[in-house]
């Protein structure tokens, strides 16, 4: 029997603490039935994080807290930042690690998404890696190549059992294009396969990338796919958690 699928909401820049409370009354009104058979994050702004928490521990809720991104130091003159430490202080449990906007907007290398993981693992959090390839990557075959550098550097000294990695082609996220259930599971497998080489350990690895109700069920479908990070659907409740009911239909 598989395990359960996890899907995880990053909500990116979007709702605020007014705006995250009401999303959190209604959604936990539309997927309380469906816990027992799927984990569900949700990783807010850090500004709606306490509101977010505090909606969960109120009801006992079995959502797990998640941030999008910290530093790599506990603490220092680091204007802007957020600490491992800090998160932790919060109860968030997973951190999102090397999102592709991340790298891209915010020039992220791979030595700093080295650091931050073991930070994040230094500090008992989890973290969820994000790797990827951008479209000109995928039309000359580079896929499995950017891919394989990129877990190689991100996770050296990195207790892999600590993280769940998430595949995000780079060309599908925000674009409405999703890769095909085949695409992906391709690549999933490509990565369980290099992770056991690596270390000789299991890793958990879902897919991010346009996630939609509408798509979710053939994603899941494959074999290598064991859940999903959810972008803009995410953030409305209504499709997020037409999303987790459809993730386990085929289960």
């Amino acid at each position: 029997m598989r395990k359960k699928p996890l899907i995880v909401g990053n909500w990116k820049m979007h709702l605020g603490p007014m705006e995250a409370s009401a999303f959190m009354e209604e959604f936990t009104k539309r997927t309380g039935e469906f816990k027992e058979h799927v984990d569900i994050g949700v990783a807010p702004p850090f500004i709606s994080i306490p509101v977010v928490r505090d909606f969960i521990k109120k009801d006992d809720l079995s959502i797990l807290l998640c941030a999008q991104n910290c530093h790599w130091e506990d603490k220092g003159a680091f204007t802007g930042e957020i600490s491992p430490s800090m998160l932790k202080d919060m109860d968030v449990e997973y951190v999102i690690i090397g999102h592709s906007e991340r790298r891209e907007y915010f020039f992220e290398t791979d030595e700093m998404i080295n650091r931050k993981l073991k930070a994040v693992i230094k500090n008992g959090l989890k973290a969820i890696l994000c790797v990827g390839e951008k479209l000109q990557e995928r039309e000359r075959g580079r896929t499995m190549e950017v891919i394989e550098n990129q877990v190689e550097k991100d996770i050296e000294g990195v207790d892999v059992e600590k993280i769940v990695i998430a595949y995000e082609p780079v060309w599908a996220i925000g674009t409405g294009k999703t890769a095909t259930p085949e695409m992906a599971e391709e690549v999933h497998s490509f990565i369980k396969d290099l992770i056991k080489k690596i270390s000789g350990k299991e890793v958990t690895v879902i897919y991010g990338g346009s996630v939609k109700p509408e798509n979710i069920s053939s994603l899941i479908s494959m074999k290598n796919i064991e859940g999903a990070l959810v972008g803009g659907a995410s953030i409305n409740p209504q499709s997020f958690s037409e999303i987790i009911k459809n993730s386990i239909a085929k289960r």
